[in-house]
């Protein structure tokens, strides 16, 4: 079979919707990590409060986390280059009033409409491409649109830094602006796509259900103490799961669940997810803090961990599917690793190579998350799935942030726990805890390969004993006297059809949960 044929170019809408993903991804990255070294200038322009500027990040990556399973099935629903044309042009307008605000108040108000705008671009974008590419052809398009947006996520920081020193922080804003009008522009020359199976009628109690139990973990992580939001996440998780129950059109199918490789991958890409957010906070920080380093040096200096990290995104689009979960799992050891080096060793050269081979393996690690998830779902049901998993993605990056202070911390070189300041640990305190985070996200995904194995051997072994699965008394069917060829007989064939039988209905399940 010739090249072209294995790999077929990608037409004319799956450039466009190639361009409108990564340009609405670029956005979204941007102002998700670029502000946060001007929070300082923000809050004394704006005379707010120390507690309430972390919201600034936080809200914005909160309000999308919560909403992207609502805005996934949406683009399922009412097509989803609308989503995406309607996403970005919120994200636009929304940044334009963040630009213009007048207080702290106001600003966190407009990132919170910038994350619903997020929200609604990121899950229609990625389901739009997976449709606009050929069968088994979209991971790498994927892969390189959020190679692109990679660029965005690191390079974020420093420029933010960069704006706000030497023009306003509310340049930052501005220039979202033309990149949320082109991605709009590139959305409208993609193909249209919706699940044509779905009934149009939307889950609003399910819909309501799912975006305050988000709301209320947050609220309780924040608090740990405050019992009452705790509460308010079991009623409400247990409100959703009733209602998508009853639903005849869910939200979220219950189904999407019991994918085993869909929950491996997206659970894995939240540690990874949380911990690239770690890196990219605290390692630029301790370049300033401990090695007195300006902040351009610093930027320029965590360049090449941002090249890796933008790399992983193409890199996983090159990962087969049936090999994403182990792929996953050895670039979360890797990254422990890597972490560890940085939190206990000495040195900046010490601290920017762990950081550059942490960078890689999370970057692998993060586009495996998107581009595996969306290639073992249904192609029909790709807005719901990328939206709970993006939801996953966001909403962890936004806990850690709200838990750790980050974004007063880190930014005004202040107390916050994300930077250890104050404690005389520097980068110990916090790249460990995210170290270990991934070893243990590692370990749970090596766990969820053996068991089914396990599982498979040892029914395997039960059919050709003729122990457990057989018939009552087929094991005693034959007494002392009885002939050899009887014993032998009875002890396999009746177990055997009984065991082929359950391998069947087991490789079933497996497609029943691939294909939710």
């Amino acid at each position: 079979m010739p090249p072209s044929a294995q790999r077929p170019r990608l037409g004319p809408p799956a450039r466009w919707a190639q361009a409108a993903l990564a340009t609405g991804a670029c956005c979204v990255q941007l102002d998700a990590f670029a502000l946060n070294p001007a929070l300082p200038v923000v809050r004394d322009e704006l005379h707010g409060s120390a507690a309430a500027t972390p919201w600034i990040v936080s809200g914005y990556l909160l309000a999308a986390g919560s909403l992207m399973p609502v805005a996934g099935r949406l683009g399922d629903l009412h097509g989803r280059r609308r989503m995406l044309t309607l996403g970005t042009a919120l994200f636009g307008v929304a940044a334009a009033l963040c630009a213009l605000a007048p207080s702290l108040p106001l600003l966190v108000a407009a990132r919170v409409l910038q994350g619903a705008g997020g929200a609604l671009l990121m899950p229609a974008g990625l389901a739009l491409l997976t449709h606009a590419c050929p069968p088994g052809h979209g991971r790498r398009a994927t892969g390189r649109a959020l190679g692109l947006a990679g660029l965005a996520t690191v390079c974020g920081p420093f420029l933010g830094g960069v704006l706000a020193r030497s023009v306003s922080w509310r340049a930052v804003f501005w220039l979202t602006v033309p990149l949320a009008l082109a991605a709009a522009l590139c959305a409208r020359r993609a193909a249209e796509s919706r699940d044509p199976q779905a009934r149009r009628r939307f889950d609003t109690a399910g819909a309501a259900a799912a975006t305050g139990a988000l709301v209320c973990l947050v609220r309780w992580l924040e608090h740990p103490a405050a019992w009452g939001w705790a509460m308010g996440v079991a009623a409400l998780g247990t409100l959703f799961v009733r209602a998508e129950r009853r639903s005849p059109a869910p939200l979220v199918d219950l189904a999407l669940f019991r994918n085993r490789p869909y929950v491996a991958l997206t659970a894995g890409g939240a540690v990874a997810n949380s911990t690239t957010v770690a890196l990219l906070y605290v390692v630029p920080w301790v370049l300033q803090r401990e090695q007195g380093w300006s902040v351009r040096d610093a930027g320029v200096a965590f360049l090449a961990p941002a090249v890796v990290l933008a790399v992983g995104g193409p890199a996983a689009g090159r990962v087969r599917p049936a090999a994403a979960v182990p792929v996953m799992a050895g670039c979360l050891a890797l990254a422990a690793a890597a972490l560890g080096w940085a939190a206990y060793g000495t040195g900046a050269a010490a601290l920017l190579m762990a950081s550059t081979a942490a960078a890689g393996a999370l970057g692998v690690a993060g586009g495996l998350a998107l581009t595996g998830t969306q290639a073992v779902v249904r192609r029909e049901r790709a807005g719901e799935a990328s939206g709970v998993t993006k939801a996953a993605l966001t909403a962890t990056a936004g806990i850690w942030l709200a838990v750790t202070g980050a974004g007063a911390g880190a930014g005004a070189g202040g107390t916050g726990s994300v930077t250890g300041a104050g404690t005389g640990s520097g980068a110990r305190p916090a790249l460990a805890l995210p170290a270990a985070a991934c070893l243990a996200g590692a370990a749970v995904l090596v766990l969820t390969l053996l068991v089914p194995r396990v599982r498979k051997r040892l029914r395997r072994r039960a059919g050709r004993g003729g122990w457990g699965r057989g018939p009552r008394g087929a094991g005693r069917a034959a007494g002392p006297g009885a002939p050899t060829g009887r014993v032998r007989a009875t002890r396999t064939e009746a177990p055997t059809g009984q065991a082929a039988a359950t391998g069947t209905e087991s490789s079933q399940v497996g497609r029943g949960g691939g294909d939710s």
